[in-house]
């Protein structure tokens, strides 16, 4: 989901126009008493004149935020988080601003207004929310709108007036559940990770191949983060003798699933083929080597820090620049088994 440019004018546009500066201009616009009847007239006319209309930043901006960037996440440790953390660090080191990160625990009206109130202070600098989870979502919803802010959202993510990015996984699992067709499976089975981006989705794009395909859609099974929970959806699955494919919601999911067909004393890819989502460092040494979705999360925490300076400092927003989901298939999946 890319941000649209803006071809509207800065807050710095129109100081230049008017021949003050930007704190002067931020001043007329919150109708401060320490500013000039002339200049006051001359800052207004520039408005005028440029079609300006105020902004998140610029209102943030004339409470003198800093130049840097909060990012809020309730999680620092599952790999697209930390990727999408440790892009946004690389871009922060490489710009020479700071990044601190707030976690948010739970989606308890405590807890996010805890973490609202953090970021609502202009030591915070510009906003990065993580709003893939309900903790994320519920922050991003509480923000006031005078704090300037970008979201990283899952596909297809309701409009919450926000410059928003997502990767597409919609795309990328409709064209990872294709190739288990295109070998021969009569159909593809799914494992879900908690969050899997509604209407835009992992979920949804398995379920377009599978329509697609005119092939059966069988149950989703679910299953927490926790590899131990995917273990046990793979041990329900290798008890079914017709189950032949398996379409997994990231590759640590992958894992326990391959655990359990392995105990169960079924063969990967020979009895049983498997993909992943999100190619993981390990995916490759895995045996047999999983085949998977790579995604660019380092790619996408780099444009949303950009787009969060942009809304800092009033800036036109760039064009996210990001590697689209691709299929890398390996050694973890073949045609069926002959009957």
């Amino acid at each position: 989901m890319s941000p649209s440019p803006r071809s509207v004018p800065s807050i710095r546009d129109v100081a230049a126009a008017a021949g003050v500066s930007y704190q002067t201009v931020s001043r007329v616009l919150n109708d401060s008493p320490r500013v000039r009847p002339e200049t006051r007239t001359a800052v207004l006319a520039a408005i005028e004149r440029l079609g300006f209309r105020p902004s998140r930043a610029a209102r943030a901006l004339s409470l003198g935020r800093a130049r840097g960037i909060t990012v809020v996440t309730s999680n620092t440790v599952l790999y697209g988080y930390a990727t999408t953390l440790q892009g946004m660090e690389e871009a922060a080191r490489a710009e020479g601003l700071a990044m601190g990160i707030r976690v948010v625990e739970s989606a308890a009206p405590a807890e996010v207004k805890q973490a609202v109130d953090y970021v609502s202070d202009a030591s915070a600098g510009g906003v990065v929310v993580i709003a893939w989870d309900p903790m994320g979502i519920a922050v991003l919803e509480a923000l006031p709108d005078d704090v300037p802010a970008v979201a990283v959202v899952e596909p297809a993510a309701p409009d919450r007036g926000r410059v928003a990015i997502a990767l597409d996984e919609r795309r990328a699992a409709a064209d990872a559940t294709r190739h288990l067709l295109e070998l021969g499976h009569r159909t593809v089975h799914h494992v879900a990770i908690p969050s899997e981006g509604g209407p835009g989705g992992r979920l949804a794009g398995w379920r377009d191949a599978l329509a697609q395909g005119g092939a059966e859609v069988p149950e989703v099974l679910g299953c927490g983060w926790d590899i131990k929970s995917a273990y046990a959806a793979g041990r329900r699955l290798a008890a079914e003798p017709e189950v032949t494919a398996i379409l997994c919601g990231n590759d640590d999911i992958a894992q326990g699933v391959r655990r359990a067909l392995y105990d169960a004393g079924k063969d990967v890819p020979g009895d049983v083929s498997i993909v992943g989502f999100d190619d993981i460092p390990g995916s490759a040494y895995a045996t047999p080597a999983l085949t998977t979705v790579r995604m660019d999360f380092a790619g996408l925490g780099r444009a949303c820090f950009h787009a969060a300076v942009a809304e800092l400092t009033g800036q036109a927003q760039p064009e996210p620049v990001l590697v689209p989901p691709s299929l890398v298939v390996r050694e973890s999946t073949a045609p069926p088994p002959r009957p």
